[in-house]
């Protein structure tokens, strides 16, 4: 543990002193964006926007791919000031109905005090769970609970990612000399999708609050582990705060493209670079030059293979759109357990709505949300682990990939509740 130590105290610095010299406020590059959502409510107009979305080379929020957008689903699209000038008279002459979410994306990039204030907030002490983190005071946070509840909380490297961050992971449960199965969680995996990493945190925070008062919790703790990755793809979610707000993917260079980074939930070894995924380097949706090509999906898919026979449950915590997902993504197929994972699903989004009443729709991501191959959720079910899940946590698109830090609290404590439920599902030993 001194070794750790030493290393958390060696690399912390470094960041800080990168961080500090950041602009948080992007330069003000997001002045007069917009986002905007459409809906083409015919073939021909799903056509139109396709061609326009590829011409004008909009950021896709949703759906994930051009290639999905389709009669009747809404799209929702990040634009410039410039080319919303000429782009809304086309949907307008096409008949595609649109809204503006978004008027200044700027402005409302700002509303995030997180960014502002980061630098200020250095003390562990009073650490709030309702506001945005840093890569660097994330990773503050899990050395300080290492210390702290060294009874429960674990911290080790998995590995380095490609621009050499420590991947950690926290270790979270009673520790026993029995056998016990174990839950993996990964938060982050797309960098702009804050909320998630915010959620990894909230239940590492409510499981060592909760643990001698909730008996549910305590159950949970004394008979499982719980792996949990607050942020699996490190070097995008720094680079979201100091260079894009937006960005999604890795960062590996591109040895014949200018382009930067792979989707890192399109890079495993299950249907990889099939139907939903890109073969373009500049795509958001590129799959990579090969499986596992990424190190920090390498990592993650080492360790799990590691630890198959042990580790019973997958989450994967993503936003935005409201979704509770199962296998398969890559393919319109049911899976062989499918009773107990769809009584699971059924389950947890009861459980979620029962707290503020917001709706999630569940079932296989391929029909519930689209086809995509490639994806973590479907290579952790292939290789064994029972229950593999996705979430799509808050929105459905009116603040996007900018959920306001005052929805961090209910969007979190709903999200608690389903996965408390998915965990006692998993103990009561559905076959």
């Amino acid at each position: 543990m001194r070794k750790l130590h030493r290393k958390v105290a060696a690399f912390l610095p470094f960041w800080l002193l990168f961080e500090q010299a950041a602009s948080y406020l992007y330069d003000n590059r997001y002045a007069g964006d917009k986002v905007i959502r459409a809906v083409p409510d015919n073939e021909a107009a799903a056509k139109t926007l396709k061609n326009l979305t590829q011409q004008f080379k909009v950021d896709l929020w949703q759906p994930g791919s051009v290639s999905y957008i389709s009669k009747g689903a809404f799209v929702d699209v990040r634009v410039s000031r410039n080319t919303s000038q000429i782009l809304l008279p086309y949907l307008q002459q096409a008949n595609i109905q649109y809204t503006v979410l978004i008027s200044d994306l700027q402005k409302a990039v700002e509303k995030q005090s997180g960014l502002k204030s980061s630098r200020n907030r250095r003390s562990l002490p009073g650490y709030s769970y309702e506001i945005y983190h840093s890569l660097e005071e994330i990773q503050s946070w899990m050395y300080h609970l290492n210390k702290s509840h060294s009874d429960l909380v674990h911290m080790f490297s998995i590995g380095k990612s490609y621009e050499g961050r420590p991947l950690f992971v926290l270790k979270l449960g009673r520790r026993s000399q029995v056998y016990k199965k174990a839950v993996w969680m990964d938060c982050g995996i797309h960098a702009r999708e804050w909320i998630g990493p915010a959620f990894c945190q909230w239940f590492v925070k409510e499981a060592l609050q909760t643990y001698q008062t909730d008996p549910a919790m305590r159950r949970m703790l004394n008979q499982l582990y719980f792996y949990i990755m607050p942020i699996l793809n490190v070097d995008g979610y720094h680079f979201s705060w100091t260079h894009d707000r937006f960005w999604r993917k890795t960062r590996s260079k591109n040895s014949r493209f200018r382009c930067y980074g792979v989707d890192a939930n399109r890079n495993w070894k299950v249907k990889w670079c099939d139907e939903g995924a890109s073969i373009h380097p500049c795509d958001d949706t590129y799959c990579g030059p090969f499986p596992e090509s990424e190190p920090e999906v390498k990592a993650v898919a080492h360790f799990l293979r590691k630890h198959r026979k042990q580790i019973k449950a997958y989450l994967s915590f993503h936003a935005y759109a409201q979704m509770l997902l199962y296998p398969y993504s890559y393919k319109y197929a049911t899976i062989p357990n499918f009773s107990c994972v769809e009584s699971a699903a059924f389950n947890a989004v009861n459980a979620l709505q029962s707290v503020y009443g917001i709706r999630y729709r569940y079932g296989p991501a391929s029909s519930t949300l689209y086809v995509s191959s490639g994806s973590s959720m479907d290579w952790a079910y292939k290789n064994g682990i029972p229950y593999a899940f996705a979430f799509e946590l808050r929105d459905t698109g009116h603040f996007g990939f900018l959920l306001p830090e005052n929805l961090i609290k209910p969007t979190c404590t709903e999200t608690m509740l389903a996965v408390k439920n998915i965990t006692m599902h998993l103990l009561k030993k559905c076959h």
